[in-house]
């Protein structure tokens, strides 16, 4: 794993081995729980990435499941890993818990393939129509630092190794002034020069094109350079958010998504329409 690798990664992989480890020794969650001295709930939720585990309580589960030598020092070192800060935590105040997972796994993602029915992603939004949203669906508290937040989570865009983003668009996103005419006009803008980027790709989705197998179901499919993460689709609403990863799902959303490319106009006309979608803002 990457030097920069995110703690909520390194988090989710100890997680998967601690539990690959335990099924392995042919242990039960009620026996491994009794001989670490924890609960099994405790157990439970650190083999499902929902709470961390410290390195010395690695090392005694790695000691019964009979771990040693460099794999062990390996999953021992991920572990210390996994307990360093995020730059996301800072913002615990205004982002929840569940979105907080979400944003540990877009940092370390290296490709992200995302469909939007309604509202520009995260990603490509300027600070003008990011703060329109979120005063629309959260209000004013707190308002400038969720702005800065998302407008954070955009560096992921412009790093060393930049995020490969592909970004389906329902053409009703570029349509609705959110913020009114100026803010849409910029955010068009914006986007039209995003999408010249090597690593985005923005196709947009025309109404002519029909009904189509996505049209209630926005989504973000994550993959990771390292192949012991595997990948996730990541689904939210205003409350709550929920990670699939179950390989079957994933490959279902990815033929979803490669359908949804088909439909869309390609880069080349999407473009056109963005900056026509601008000019008409004007």
């Amino acid at each position: 794993m990457r030097p920069t690798a995110s703690p909520t990664v390194r988090r989710r992989r100890i997680a998967r081995e601690l539990r690959q480890l335990r099924e392995r020794a042919g242990m039960t969650l009620d026996v491994a729980a009794r001989q670490l001295d924890m609960s099994k709930s405790n157990l439970s939720r650190i083999e499902n990435a929902q709470i961390g585990i410290k390195p010395r309580d690695v090392r005694a589960a790695l000691a019964l499941y009979q771990v040693t030598g460099a794999d062990a020092e390996a999953l021992i070192e991920i572990a210390r890993g996994a307990q360093q800060r995020g730059w996301w935590q800072n913002y615990s105040d205004v982002l929840p818990e569940w979105f907080e997972f979400y944003v540990g796994l877009e940092a370390e993602a290296a490709a992200l393939r995302t469909y939007e029915a309604e509202s520009v992603p995260g990603l490509l939004q300027t600070e003008a129509y990011a703060r329109e949203i979120y005063r629309r669906t959260a209000g004013e508290d707190g308002l400038e630092r969720k702005v800065a937040a998302r407008l954070h989570r955009q560096e992921v865009l412009r790093r060393d190794d930049p995020v490969q983003l592909s970004v389906v668009l329902n053409e009703a996103v570029l349509l609705r002034p959110v913020g009114g005419s100026a803010v849409m006009a910029q955010q068009l803008i914006h986007m039209s020069q995003i999408a010249q980027l090597p690593n985005v790709t923005i196709q947009v989705l025309p109404f002519a094109s029909g009904g189509h197998p996505a049209m209630s179901t926005p989504y973000v499919i994550l993959n990771f350079a390292d192949t012991a993460d595997a990948s996730v689709v990541y689904l939210d609403n205003l409350s709550m958010g929920l990670a699939l990863e179950d390989a079957d799902q994933v490959l279902r959303y990815s033929l979803l998504h490669e359908e949804l490319c088909r439909m869309a106009l390609d880069p080349a006309a999407s473009l056109t329409r963005l900056e026509q979608a601008s000019r008409n803002c004007a």
